[in-house]
Protein backbone atom coordinates (compact mmCIF):
# COMPACT_ATOMS: atom_id res chain seq x y z
CA UNK A 1 0.00 0.00 0.00
CA UNK A 2 1.21 3.71 -0.72
CA UNK A 3 2.53 5.54 2.08
CA UNK A 4 1.38 9.15 1.80
CA UNK A 5 3.65 11.80 2.45
CA UNK A 6 2.01 12.98 5.59
CA UNK A 7 2.58 9.47 6.91
CA UNK A 8 6.19 9.56 6.46
CA UNK A 9 8.36 9.84 9.29
CA UNK A 10 11.46 12.81 8.15
CA UNK A 11 13.22 11.16 11.50
CA UNK A 12 13.50 7.47 9.81
CA UNK A 13 15.74 6.50 6.91
CA UNK A 14 16.24 3.58 5.31
CA UNK A 15 19.38 2.48 3.84
CA UNK A 16 20.14 -0.10 1.45
CA UNK A 17 23.69 -0.98 0.12
CA UNK A 18 25.36 -4.31 -0.36
CA UNK A 19 28.59 -2.59 0.95
CA UNK A 20 28.96 -3.50 4.55
CA UNK A 21 31.61 -0.69 5.50
CA UNK A 22 29.33 1.53 3.45
CA UNK A 23 26.10 0.99 5.84
CA UNK A 24 27.78 1.21 8.90
CA UNK A 25 29.55 4.22 8.35
CA UNK A 26 26.80 5.73 7.33
CA UNK A 27 24.29 4.38 10.07
CA UNK A 28 26.37 5.13 12.42
CA UNK A 29 26.51 9.19 11.51
CA UNK A 30 22.50 8.76 11.15
CA UNK A 31 22.18 7.61 14.30
CA UNK A 32 24.07 9.61 16.45
CA UNK A 33 22.27 12.63 14.97
CA UNK A 34 18.80 11.34 16.03
CA UNK A 35 17.98 9.31 13.10
CA UNK A 36 16.11 6.22 13.14
CA UNK A 37 18.45 4.39 10.41
CA UNK A 38 16.80 0.77 8.87
CA UNK A 39 19.20 -1.11 6.94
CA UNK A 40 18.87 -3.47 3.98
CA UNK A 41 21.74 -5.32 2.15
CA UNK A 42 20.06 -5.70 -1.41
CA UNK A 43 16.98 -4.66 -3.03
CA UNK A 44 14.30 -7.45 -2.03
CA UNK A 45 15.07 -6.67 1.46
CA UNK A 46 14.31 -3.38 1.17
CA UNK A 47 10.84 -4.13 -0.10
CA UNK A 48 9.99 -6.74 2.64
CA UNK A 49 10.87 -3.89 5.11
CA UNK A 50 8.26 -1.41 3.80
CA UNK A 51 5.69 -3.87 3.30
CA UNK A 52 5.43 -5.45 6.72
CA UNK A 53 5.44 -1.75 8.05
CA UNK A 54 8.73 -2.16 9.99
CA UNK A 55 9.85 0.87 8.80
CA UNK A 56 8.06 4.08 7.05
CA UNK A 57 10.86 6.46 6.21
CA UNK A 58 10.82 9.83 4.96
CA UNK A 59 13.90 9.32 3.13
CA UNK A 60 15.41 6.08 1.37
CA UNK A 61 18.95 5.95 -0.02
CA UNK A 62 20.00 3.28 -1.89
CA UNK A 63 22.72 1.79 -3.82
CA UNK A 64 23.35 2.55 -7.43
CA UNK A 65 25.00 -0.77 -7.97
CA UNK A 66 23.82 -3.85 -6.62
CA UNK A 67 23.47 -7.50 -6.88
CA UNK A 68 19.82 -8.69 -7.66
CA UNK A 69 17.05 -5.88 -7.80
CA UNK A 70 18.31 -2.49 -7.95
CA UNK A 71 18.91 0.60 -10.13
CA UNK A 72 15.31 1.65 -11.88
CA UNK A 73 13.09 -1.70 -11.38
CA UNK A 74 13.88 -1.09 -7.45
CA UNK A 75 13.03 2.52 -7.81
CA UNK A 76 9.85 1.95 -9.18
CA UNK A 77 8.96 -1.04 -6.85
CA UNK A 78 9.86 1.26 -4.13
CA UNK A 79 7.29 3.89 -5.29
CA UNK A 80 4.41 1.51 -5.54
CA UNK A 81 5.19 0.66 -1.20
CA UNK A 82 6.29 4.03 -0.38
CA UNK A 83 6.33 7.97 -0.56
CA UNK A 84 9.58 8.58 0.22
CA UNK A 85 12.09 10.98 -1.29
CA UNK A 86 14.51 8.32 -2.54
CA UNK A 87 18.15 8.95 -3.21
CA UNK A 88 20.52 7.33 -5.28
CA UNK A 89 23.98 6.72 -3.79
CA UNK A 90 27.15 5.85 -5.47
CA UNK A 91 30.99 5.59 -5.47
CA UNK A 92 30.87 6.36 -9.14
CA UNK A 93 28.57 8.06 -11.74
CA UNK A 94 24.83 6.66 -11.64
CA UNK A 95 22.83 5.78 -14.96
CA UNK A 96 21.37 8.50 -16.23
CA UNK A 97 18.17 6.93 -16.15
CA UNK A 98 19.09 5.81 -12.54
CA UNK A 99 19.68 9.76 -11.73
CA UNK A 100 15.87 10.93 -13.67
CA UNK A 101 13.61 8.03 -11.51
CA UNK A 102 15.18 9.11 -8.03
CA UNK A 103 14.64 12.50 -6.31
CA UNK A 104 18.19 13.27 -6.29
CA UNK A 105 22.04 11.90 -6.79
CA UNK A 106 24.61 12.05 -3.96
CA UNK A 107 28.44 10.94 -4.60
CA UNK A 108 29.80 9.02 -2.28
CA UNK A 109 31.90 9.62 0.02
CA UNK A 110 29.01 11.59 1.60
CA UNK A 111 29.66 14.12 4.32
CA UNK A 112 28.30 14.66 7.21
CA UNK A 113 26.88 18.01 6.24
CA UNK A 114 25.62 16.98 3.34
CA UNK A 115 23.60 14.01 4.94
CA UNK A 116 22.02 17.00 6.90
CA UNK A 117 20.84 19.28 4.30
CA UNK A 118 19.06 16.20 2.79
CA UNK A 119 17.68 15.10 5.38
CA UNK A 120 16.48 18.55 6.27
CA UNK A 121 14.92 18.77 2.74
CA UNK A 122 11.45 18.50 3.25
CA UNK A 123 10.39 18.43 -0.37
CA UNK A 124 10.67 15.90 -2.71
CA UNK A 125 13.24 16.36 -5.74
CA UNK A 126 15.05 19.30 -3.66
CA UNK A 127 18.51 19.91 -5.20
CA UNK A 128 21.00 17.32 -4.24
CA UNK A 129 23.52 18.32 -1.48
CA UNK A 130 26.19 16.24 -3.62
CA UNK A 131 26.76 17.04 -7.23
CA UNK A 132 27.60 14.22 -9.34
CA UNK A 133 31.78 14.61 -10.98
CA UNK A 134 32.09 14.50 -14.96
CA UNK A 135 32.10 11.51 -16.34
CA UNK A 136 35.16 10.51 -17.47
CA UNK A 137 36.91 12.44 -14.74
CA UNK A 138 39.49 10.87 -14.14
CA UNK A 139 40.67 7.73 -11.88
CA UNK A 140 42.62 8.08 -8.67
CA UNK A 141 46.07 6.19 -8.62
CA UNK A 142 47.66 4.90 -5.94
CA UNK A 143 50.31 6.73 -4.52
CA UNK A 144 52.93 5.88 -1.68
CA UNK A 145 52.34 8.99 0.32
CA UNK A 146 49.21 9.07 0.61
CA UNK A 147 47.96 8.68 4.66
CA UNK A 148 46.16 5.89 5.49
CA UNK A 149 43.27 7.63 6.94
CA UNK A 150 42.13 10.85 5.80
CA UNK A 151 42.53 12.97 9.07
CA UNK A 152 39.73 15.50 8.47
CA UNK A 153 37.68 12.17 8.32
CA UNK A 154 38.82 10.62 11.36
CA UNK A 155 38.51 13.94 13.38
CA UNK A 156 35.16 14.26 12.14
CA UNK A 157 33.86 10.75 13.03
CA UNK A 158 35.99 11.38 16.27
CA UNK A 159 33.60 14.73 17.03
CA UNK A 160 30.19 12.96 16.58
CA UNK A 161 31.35 8.97 18.06
CA UNK A 162 33.03 7.58 20.79
CA UNK A 163 36.64 5.84 20.24
CA UNK A 164 35.07 2.65 20.09
CA UNK A 165 32.67 3.32 17.43
CA UNK A 166 35.73 4.84 15.39
CA UNK A 167 37.64 2.05 16.03
CA UNK A 168 34.49 -0.69 15.33
CA UNK A 169 34.33 1.11 11.85
CA UNK A 170 38.11 0.73 10.69
CA UNK A 171 37.94 -3.11 12.49
CA UNK A 172 35.26 -3.32 9.65
CA UNK A 173 37.13 -1.94 6.74
CA UNK A 174 40.47 -4.50 7.58
CA UNK A 175 38.10 -7.26 7.59
CA UNK A 176 36.14 -6.32 4.50
CA UNK A 177 39.49 -5.98 2.34
CA UNK A 178 40.53 -9.27 3.97
CA UNK A 179 37.54 -11.03 2.69
CA UNK A 180 37.38 -9.19 -0.73
CA UNK A 181 41.64 -9.96 -1.53
CA UNK A 182 40.33 -13.35 -1.30
CA UNK A 183 37.31 -12.66 -3.80
CA UNK A 184 39.67 -10.53 -6.03
CA UNK A 185 42.22 -13.49 -6.18
CA UNK A 186 39.99 -15.40 -7.61
CA UNK A 187 38.37 -13.42 -9.87
CA UNK A 188 41.45 -13.12 -11.38
CA UNK A 189 42.56 -16.54 -11.52
CA UNK A 190 39.58 -17.13 -13.47
CA UNK A 191 40.08 -14.65 -16.00
CA UNK A 192 36.55 -12.77 -14.79
CA UNK A 193 37.53 -8.89 -15.65
CA UNK A 194 33.82 -7.48 -14.30
CA UNK A 195 33.97 -9.61 -11.14
CA UNK A 196 37.42 -7.43 -10.53
CA UNK A 197 35.73 -4.10 -11.23
CA UNK A 198 32.56 -4.85 -9.21
CA UNK A 199 35.31 -5.80 -6.29
CA UNK A 200 37.34 -2.64 -7.20
CA UNK A 201 33.98 -0.38 -7.15
CA UNK A 202 33.23 -1.64 -3.56
CA UNK A 203 36.23 -1.37 -2.26
CA UNK A 204 36.26 2.59 -3.35
CA UNK A 205 32.81 2.59 -2.19
CA UNK A 206 33.23 1.78 1.25
CA UNK A 207 36.70 2.97 2.07
CA UNK A 208 36.13 6.45 0.46
CA UNK A 209 33.31 6.57 3.26
CA UNK A 210 35.59 5.79 6.06
CA UNK A 211 38.60 8.20 4.30
CA UNK A 212 40.82 5.47 4.02
CA UNK A 213 42.99 6.99 1.25
CA UNK A 214 45.26 3.63 0.27
CA UNK A 215 42.35 1.25 0.03
CA UNK A 216 40.42 4.01 -1.80
CA UNK A 217 42.44 4.60 -4.59
CA UNK A 218 43.43 0.38 -5.21
CA UNK A 219 39.62 -0.06 -5.17
CA UNK A 220 38.99 2.88 -7.77
CA UNK A 221 42.51 1.81 -10.04
CA UNK A 222 40.59 -2.13 -9.94
CA UNK A 223 36.90 -0.58 -10.86
CA UNK A 224 38.72 2.10 -13.95
CA UNK A 225 39.99 -1.61 -15.91
CA UNK A 226 43.68 0.34 -16.06
CA UNK A 227 45.21 -2.82 -15.28
CA UNK A 228 43.64 -4.69 -17.92
CA UNK A 229 44.85 -2.32 -20.44
CA UNK A 230 48.32 -3.08 -19.31
CA UNK A 231 50.89 -5.31 -21.30
CA UNK A 232 51.96 -7.02 -18.13
CA UNK A 233 48.39 -7.96 -16.96
CA UNK A 234 49.17 -10.51 -13.87
CA UNK A 235 52.01 -8.48 -12.84
CA UNK A 236 49.94 -5.48 -12.29
CA UNK A 237 46.96 -7.32 -10.65
CA UNK A 238 49.46 -9.25 -8.39
CA UNK A 239 50.96 -5.58 -7.40
CA UNK A 240 47.48 -4.44 -6.69
CA UNK A 241 46.39 -7.12 -4.69
CA UNK A 242 49.65 -7.03 -2.46
CA UNK A 243 49.01 -2.97 -2.14
CA UNK A 244 45.93 -4.20 -0.71
CA UNK A 245 47.24 -6.58 1.79
CA UNK A 246 49.75 -3.52 2.70
CA UNK A 247 46.98 -1.09 2.84
CA UNK A 248 44.84 -3.24 5.37
CA UNK A 249 48.32 -3.69 7.68
CA UNK A 250 48.70 -0.20 7.81
CA UNK A 251 45.06 0.46 9.09
CA UNK A 252 45.59 -2.78 11.50
CA UNK A 253 48.59 -0.58 12.73
CA UNK A 254 46.79 2.87 13.31
CA UNK A 255 44.55 0.93 15.13
CA UNK A 256 46.99 -1.10 17.29
CA UNK A 257 48.77 2.50 17.78
CA UNK A 258 45.20 4.30 19.04
CA UNK A 259 44.42 6.36 16.03
CA UNK A 260 47.49 8.34 16.01
CA UNK A 261 46.52 12.44 14.52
Amino acid sequence: MLDSGAQNDLRAVLLIDDDLVSREVMATVLSINGYSVHTAAEGEASLRLLEGGECVPGVILMDAQMPGLSGTRLIKEIRARSGASIYVISASNAPDEMIAAADGFLLKPLTGDGLQKLLHAKVPGAASPESPKPRNAGVPVSRPADPVVNPTTLAQFREIMPESAVRQIYTAIVSDLDRRIGDLETAIANGNAAEVRRIGHAIKGGCSMAGALQAARLGALLESGMLESKSNQLDNNSRAIGDLRAAARNLESMLDAGFPA
